[in-house]
């Protein structure tokens, strides 16, 4: 089964199952099991960080029992907590692995220019004191479409040998909603571990004056860490889209909220 989830991801310590600390994948898993308890773990297409939110996540797990997808929706209901929703269910093999059939994902990060504190946003947002220089973030944000090596662009943990990923889309943009808002929505092919988050904490650097406009363009040539700014915090991360090869079959519901079908316009 093909789940989408969305969650609020301020009380849980990240996407993956540990034993010790609550998580989103532990949640479901619990939740999934009180139906069927012979279900395979599950499978999500992003191993979002503790704090970070997601409108999109999907995940598959394996299951030999008859339910339709609009049945685990409404069963899930009842059995996760409140900060977790299933938005939509689809039927797929049992093979079906969301992380290996992605072919794209959607991050939005949420920046508050707020010289004072907002109850209503403070999970939701980073919160700067002062006004930022757009002009200098924009022009920084246009150096990283396209396909590099983003090396520089991750946390100490991460040790993977490729770090070769391919940014389809960085953009700058201010909320309709609410002018303090600034928002930047990075879609790539794959991420690094922190790569979003770096990219916005040195672009806050930049909006601020503490970073040369060229610090991303720079740290793409140099692949050093030390070319860029600090790593965001956790709560202004949401994961609002990710496209898989395989979409699965009957999903319920048909009909999907704006807010997760999150595409730009053609």
């Amino acid at each position: 089964m093909l789940l989408t989830l969305a969650y609020e991801g301020s009380s849980f310590s990240g996407w993956a199952l540990q034993t010790n600390a609550r998580t989103i994948a532990g949640e479901l898993l619990r939740a999934v099991r009180t139906i069927d308890p012979l279900c395979s773990e599950m499978r999500g297409a992003s191993r979002t960080d503790a704090g970070v939110h997601a409108l999109a996540q999907r995940v598959t797990f394996a299951t030999s029992k008859s339910i339709a997808p609009r049945g685990w929706v409404l069963a899930l209901t009842r059995e996760l907590p409140r900060e977790i929703a299933v938005v939509r269910a689809a039927a797929v093999g049992a093979d079906h692995d969301p992380r290996r059939l992605a072919t794209r994902k959607t991050y939005r990060y949420s920046v508050l220019e707020s010289p004072v504190h907002d109850p209503f946003l403070h999970r939701r947002a980073w919160r700067v004191h002062q006004r930022l220089n757009q002009s200098r973030m924009h022009a920084a944000l246009g150096t990283l479409p396209g396909e590099h090596d983003f090396r520089a662009f991750r946390s100490a943990a991460d040790s993977r040998a490729n770090t070769v990923r391919n940014i389809l889309r960085a953009e700058l943009s201010a909320d309709p909603r609410d002018p303090r808002l600034l928002c930047v929505e990075v879609e790539g092919d794959r991420f690094m571990h922190h790569m979003v988050r770096i990219i916005c904490g040195s672009l806050v650097d930049i909006g601020r004056g503490r970073l040369p406009v060229d610090a991303l363009k720079r740290a793409l040539g140099s692949g050093s860490r030390r070319d860029l700014g600090m790593t965001a915090p956790a709560a202004g991360l949401c994961l609002t889209r990710v496209e898989l090869r395989d979409e699965g079959r009957d999903p319920w519901p048909a009909e999907v909220h704006p807010l997760v079908d999150s595409r730009p316009p053609a």
